[in-house]
């Protein structure tokens, strides 16, 4: 279903009822805490993609940022204007 190496090749079909039927969709990937992090402090104008392009030098690894904040259900909320002040982890080097 997915491209071998993607961090969703392991993860399991969607089955909402546990009766075998199934959601055209996955479960989401385990995602274990965030180590050897770096503090970024949320400013006004913040992007997901410019963040990721000045840590990572790739603006496609955004993802790992928002895996590194799992308070956040949806990954816009970590730069909302409400956030500005607050503390973003951003996991050191790419994997």
């Amino acid at each position: 279903m997915f491209l071998k190496g993607s961090r969703y090749e392991q993860a399991r079909n969607f089955d909402p009822a546990g009766d075998g039927s199934r959601f055209p969709g996955v479960r989401p990937r385990e995602i274990g805490p965030a180590t050897g992090v770096v503090e970024h402090l949320v400013k006004s104008g913040d992007r997901l993609d410019l963040l990721a392009r000045h840590y990572y030098n790739d603006d496609r690894l955004w993802w790992r940022i928002a895996d590194a904040n799992p308070e956040f259900i949806h990954a816009g909320q970590m730069l909302a204007e409400d956030q500005v002040g607050q503390v973003l982890l951003i996991p050191r080097g790419k994997e």
